[in-house]
């Protein structure tokens, strides 16, 4: 049996009738370049979450730096995000003028430990971006009371936690800014590069929109840049809004099956979810001392795994200029020799869950 790690073909069939139909309405308007589906489809994304504003733009990438700009940051200025990222989160601070300062992880969750940045603050720092990674929220009470009594702004980073919740809450909803990606693998996924940033600040929604569009198109009050939304990617995103939802219950069953039929096995430690916290479950992260040895055996099994990811955000040469050990981040630094992400996707069958927790079991001799 061949198990993808993610399987968009399947994914998109059941759509494909909606999605050709919104596509063709897009080409056949010429809205190629934002229009009224993007338009449409940021009100949407708004209102789903109780936000005021959505602003498109080109990726999740673009989101981060976007924001960053629209809050201020000035070079030489610090910014704390999680050792445990996809690098968008720390690069981003980078060019958008400021200075990458890495936290280690919680233990269990793999989010941003709160207890260390309060000793990361100094003089010079302005802002924290706490990344709900793998989809679940991290622990957002404790940062924002660090944030308001330091006078720090918030960047929450939601690209792999859509409609993931922290006490009851949307996340999105906590920061001055948050932002997503919509890249075609997320939870919610358009069929190229998209991404969205949400805030409830009228200032940063206005700042932002501006400088995503060259500093006003046909005004150019600032020196902007062009990050847009294509026409296309808000006609597709527009048609899967709606199943988010149900995509989302979908990806906890197959989470629990998993949970199930893999509690005790071998040295395998499962997903841990926080008290007040749910999963989404962009991603299936297990940890294990034999990951390599385990990875091969799923590999020969026609079971795809991914890293997710190889090294922590410190340990990369991009950073070799911090010279971080690794005891300044052991979670992180333990993490990344042990963790593999199993395939995890809103339409797995049964019989494929069950065929990769038994292959699983099969390498542990039980």
């Amino acid at each position: 049996m061949h198990v993808p790690f993610n399987d968009l073909v399947l994914h998109h069939a059941s759509l494909q009738p909606a999605l050709n139909q919104a596509i063709a309405k897009t080409v056949a308007e010429s809205s190629f370049i934002r229009g009224p589906e993007v338009d449409a489809f940021e009100k949407e994304f708004a209102t789903l979450h109780g936000v005021k504003h959505c602003v498109s733009c080109a990726n999740g990438t673009d989101a981060l730096y976007i924001a960053m700009r629209a809050l201020g940051l000035k070079p030489g200025e610090e910014v704390i995000t999680t050792a445990h990222s996809w690098i968008s989160t720390s690069e981003t601070i980078t060019q958008a003028g400021g200075s990458v300062v890495f936290c280690d992880t919680d233990a269990d969750t793999f989010t941003v430990d709160p207890q260390q940045i309060e000793g990361k603050i100094t003089s010079r720092t302005r802002g924290v971006i706490p990344v709900h990674l793998y989809g679940q929220a991290a622990d957002m009470d404790p940062i924002l009371e660090i944030a308001r009594r330091h006078n720090l702004w918030v960047i929450e980073d939601c690209a792999q936690a859509h409609l993931a919740t922290y006490k009851g809450r949307t996340v999105g909803t906590f920061g001055d800014v948050a932002t997503y990606s919509f890249y075609p693998g997320k939870n919610l996924g358009a069929i190229g590069d998209a991404g969205g940033i949400l805030t409830n600040r009228d200032d940063l929604a206005s700042w932002m929109t501006m400088f995503a569009r060259h500093g006003g198109k046909g005004d150019h009050l600032i020196e902007g840049m062009n990050s847009r939304m294509d026409g296309i990617q808000g006609a597709v995103l527009r048609v899967k809004l709606p199943h988010l939802q149900n995509w989302t219950e979908r990806r906890r069953q197959v989470a629990q099956h998993y949970n199930e039929l893999l509690a005790g096995v071998g040295d395998l430690r499962l997903p841990q979810v926080a008290e007040g916290r749910d999963h989404v479950y962009h991603l299936y992260v297990v940890r294990t001392k034999q990951r390599d040895a385990l990875r091969a055996h799923l590999k020969g099994r026609g079971i795809e795994t991914v890293l997710n990811y190889p090294r922590a955000l410190p340990f990369y040469p991009a950073y070799s200029y911090l010279d971080h050990k690794p005891e300044e981040f052991p979670n992180a630094f333990e993490n990344q020799s042990r963790i593999l992400s199993l395939p995890i996707y809103p339409e797995m069958q049964v019989e494929k869950i069950r065929y990769v927790a038994e292959s699983i079991r099969s390498f542990y001799g039980q």
